[in-house]
């Protein structure tokens, strides 16, 4: 299944004992019941964030950038940094992987997103560890698969794209993103992360963004407050002042200096007055 030479992904430059070690969980066999565990206790352990593109010295999406970044320095990050670092450790312990790129939310978006596709006894999965509001565990890649998260109905499909097939991710009935299954290989993800990181209209340039899953349901930061979701319950938003929005950047693991929460505490104060 795996479509390109996975040497070329420098998975040895990922300590994968020490990301188990961090999400408490112990190598074996490979099963669906192990990449369940795996991938939920990858997105409550990691958050989603853009702080680093924020902050202005993002050190790239090499692997062994994206395993210091997130594992060593607990910084968080978006689907490139979380994607091959979950991928690495799968293909390390024996998973059948293969990484895809996708479009968020249209068909007419550049390829900037970043999943992950598992095989296992002859079924597909689909694991998105690294869209910051998405599935929590894997859900087999066919047209219907449907998977209910914090009371959320997350649901794939195919699509078409000029006559080329596409899957498709939606939450409660919109699109998330489409995804497809041309080969990638570390030079896109370089220029996905590229155009993410530095392109003038780029979304993570203007906004900040840190989420995370908890035990209890999700959590989403911006720059202008809180937003916290638990199954059956409403929704709960919180307007913040800057301040307070950079502690809650805090809460949900991603690890500041005081200097660097001083800086981004002044950031948010210019995104909140664009």
């Amino acid at each position: 299944m795996n479509g390109s030479d996975a040497s070329e992904w420098r998975i040895a430059d990922i300590d994968v004992p020490a990301y188990l070690a961090a999400l408490g969980i112990e190598a074996e066999a490979p099963s669906l019941d192990l990449l369940e565990r795996l991938h939920r206790a990858h997105v409550l352990t990691f958050p989603f964030s853009n702080v680093e593109v924020l902050l202005g010295h993002h050190p790239g999406v090499a692997p062994a950038a994206v395993f210091d970044q997130l594992v060593t320095r607990r910084r968080g990050g978006y689907c490139f940094e979380h994607a091959q670092l979950f991928a690495a450790a799968l293909e390390a312990l024996g998973f059948t992987v293969r990484r895809a790129l996708g479009r968020v939310r249209s068909l007419q978006s550049a390829r900037t997103h970043m999943t992950v596709l598992v095989e296992l006894v002859g079924v597909r999965y689909l694991c998105d560890p690294g869209f910051g509001f998405s599935i929590t565990g894997p859900v087999p890649l066919h047209d219907g698969a449907r998977r209910v998260d914090t009371g959320q109905a997350f649901t794939v499909g195919r699509v078409l794209d000029e006559g080329w097939p596409l899957w498709s991710l939606s939450r409660n009935g919109s699109l998330e993103h489409v995804l497809d299954e041309s080969t990638v290989h570390p030079a896109d993800v370089r220029m996905g992360h590229l155009m993410t990181s530095t392109a003038e209209d780029s979304v993570f340039r203007h906004h900040l963004m840190v989420m995370r899953h908890t035990p209890e349901g999700h959590v989403t930061v911006t720059e202008r407050g809180v937003t916290e979701r638990a199954a059956g319950q409403r929704t709960s938003q919180q307007d913040l002042t800057a301040s307070e929005v950079v502690g809650r950047v805090r809460d949900l693991g991603v690890s500041l200096s005081e200097g660097e929460a001083e800086r981004l505490t002044s950031v948010v104060r210019g995104l909140r007055n664009q």
